[in-house]
């Protein structure tokens, strides 16, 4: 009985994230396009963090709540998710575009803040310093973007018709009120669940919980790419992996430090591996084939068979 409750609030849990996640993602997107920030900048930004809510939520509930091995776990699960499965799924169906500035600069410096996260749990824990550092180099991260955007002129102030913004802040609330409510939900089913299975937290942080909290970046890739709106798509899941590693984790190690275990390790060094393979199957025709989905998705299936 017990295994029940925790399975229905963990899948309540989900679906209040969810359903947060995409009110937040279309008011703040709403916002942000009437302010005439282009749809490349949304993607890396507005819609990234909007989707990555949930790993926000669910990663700083369990490092209050203690259970600080899901917040690893969920980031370098989420993120493995994001490129492997979520990518990989996207091009399938639909083949996608790359632009330029992904490919020379926002995916090398995926790359490099997953090595940066691995430099710094070698020593067992992600701590204090560590998060600070994270944050900081989140915060010019955001101003760069916004610098080059404002530079290079990408300003769309397109007249179309948009909701108004009183619906549009409304709906960003009512995303993030469903997204903290969720994220407790999820996190307590989540642990009832490890409990009562013999799982440990870092396991079901990495399956369970990751595919979770993963489910509003795979909606929003899936429906970017057939709508042919590439650039959201994957800046979308760039946006989200860079936003999971230096805003989650540094926000997660401010507020008590996150333990970093010798397990981790397979994990983290499959993360900077998908970020490679990713860069290796765009460079050459700055697009993500079918041919390159499916090598995604198997490559998902070997690490999965590996850490069962």
């Amino acid at each position: 009985m017990e295994i029940i409750v925790s399975m229905l609030m963990l899948a309540l849990g989900f679906f209040m994230l969810v359903k947060g996640a995409d009110w937040f993602v279309e008011g703040a997107s709403a916002i942000a396009d009437r302010f005439g920030i282009p749809q490349l900048i949304i993607g890396l930004t507005i819609v990234a963090m909007g989707t990555s809510a949930p790993e926000a939520a669910v990663s700083i509930t369990a490092a209050l709540k203690g259970s600080a091995d899901i917040t690893i776990g969920n980031i370098v699960g989420s993120n493995i998710l994001n490129i492997l499965i979520i990518l990989g799924i996207s091009s399938i169906i639909v083949p996608l575009a790359v632009s330029r500035p992904v490919l020379r600069r926002e995916m090398p410096f995926m790359t490099a803040v997953t090595v940066l996260l691995f430099w710094m749990g070698v020593d067992g824990k992600i701590g204090f310093l560590d998060g600070l550092v994270l944050s900081l180099i989140f915060l010019f991260y955001l101003g760069w973007l916004f610098f080059t955007a404002r530079k290079s002129g990408e300003v769309d102030m397109a007249a179309v018709e948009k909701p108004s913004l009183w619906k549009s802040v409304l709906g960003t609330g009512a995303g993030l009120v469903l997204i903290i409510a969720g994220s407790h939900a999820a996190v307590d089913g989540a642990s009832h669940m490890a409990e009562i299975l013999g799982m440990s937290e870092r396991f079901i942080g990495l399956t369970i919980v990751a595919l979770g909290t993963s489910l509003p970046e795979l909606v929003t890739s899936v429906s970017a790419a057939k709508k042919g709106n590439a650039d959201i798509a994957i800046g979308n899941i760039v946006g989200s992996n860079i936003f999971n590693i230096l805003f989650v984790v540094g926000i997660s190690a401010l507020i008590t430090p996150v333990p970093f275990s010798v397990g981790f390790y397979i994990d983290i060094v499959t993360a900077v591996s998908a970020c490679i393979l990713l860069l290796c199957l765009c460079v050459q025709h700055q697009r993500l084939n079918r041919m390159g989905g499916i090598v995604l998705v198997s490559a998902y299936l070997l690490y999965f068979v590996m850490i069962c």
